[in-house]
């Protein structure tokens, strides 16, 4: 049903940008007239958007969506607000137009409600991971099967972690200067990756609500990538080039990926003063190469930030 065709992988979306579904310029951010260096974002009808204005919203959603050019590296989504605005979109005559939607507060009880209404379709799917089933493994388990057990299992491209809404059922707020890793959110984090990640699913890393600090932004997306997330909303246009030049590889990894991808390989060796085991590293090297596609080779840093991130 999409009708542009893409490659997908969750590191084509880079930074993510949330905008409302009501606002003014979201043509023209679809069609990279504005914001040119976004490689993907989404229109929200949930949290950025008042009850009063969900008609008024859609309707502009609907008038946007005749706009939409083809733009192959270009990937645009669409937040539902609920099951309900999900039927009312995918009835919008140019919805082909975008390439998947977001599902909020998604558990093994709403899936149906959403999965049922995209059957038949190709659109790609991100559920979101924020409600208080979250904190119950058994939760996470029952949705984990029944997502793996559902025909619609190849169109979900990534599970979204909501960090605010999980720090806000536990009635907490990020700390200025601390890292989402230092509450006990990390704790939740770190739980996901492992019931769903030796699955096969891709997670995303929660958004980072502090503006001006990109040195605390730059240690979380450190520790992203260290649980394996990927693809860090932002939450303002200033943060996509933050975010983005962390997902840049480091030539030594790149070094060594591509040795562990050669069929030549050793089964052990040691390069840049780091074991290469390729039995246990090759899914390392594989998403090494994948992010490099996407992003690149870090530069040469200075000393000076060499020394800021030592501590990471």
């Amino acid at each position: 049903m999409t009708a542009f065709a893409k490659s997908f992988s969750p590191w084509s979306l880079g930074a993510p940008l949330y905008m409302p579904a009501h606002r003014r310029d979201l043509m023209d951010c679809a069609n990279g007239e504005k914001l040119p260096m976004l490689r993907s974002m989404i229109f929200c009808t949930e949290d950025a958007v008042a009850d009063s204005d969900v008609d008024s919203s859609l309707r502009h959603l609907g008038l946007c969506l005749q706009g939409f050019k083809d733009l192959p590296q270009r990937y645009r989504f669409i937040r539902v607000r609920n099951p309900e605005v999900l039927a009312r979109l995918l009835a919008l005559p140019d919805i082909e137009r975008i390439d998947g939607f977001v599902l909020p507060k998604f558990n093994a009880h709403i899936l149906p409600a959403y999965f049922d209404q995209l059957q038949g379709t190709a659109f790609k799917i991100m559920p979101t991971l924020e409600t208080k089933e979250v904190f119950d493994v058994n939760a996470m388990t029952e949705l984990r099967q029944a997502l793996l057990a559902h025909s619609l299992l190849p169109q979900v491209l990534m599970l979204r972690i909501g960090g605010n809404d999980l720090m806000s059922l536990l009635g907490i707020r990020r700390p200025r200067y601390l890292t989402l890793y230092d509450t006990p959110i990390g704790q939740v984090i770190a739980q996901l990756v492992t019931l769903f990640k030796p699955y096969g699913f891709a997670l995303s890393s929660p958004v980072f609500e502090y503006l001006e600090d990109h040195a605390t932004l730059k240690k979380e997306l450190a520790l992203d990538l260290a649980h394996g997330l990927i693809g860090k909303t932002a939450i303002h246009p200033t943060q996509i080039a933050a975010i983005e030049s962390v997902y840049q590889v480091e030539q030594d990894d790149y070094d060594m990926a591509i040795s562990l991808l050669d069929e030549h390989a050793p089964a052990v060796f040691k390069m840049h003063n780091a074991m290469c085991e390729v039995a246990t590293h090759l899914h390392w090297a594989r998403d090494i190469i994948t992010r490099q596609q996407h992003y690149g080779l870090q530069e040469s840093l200075p000393l000076n930030d060499y020394a800021e991130l030592s501590y990471m």
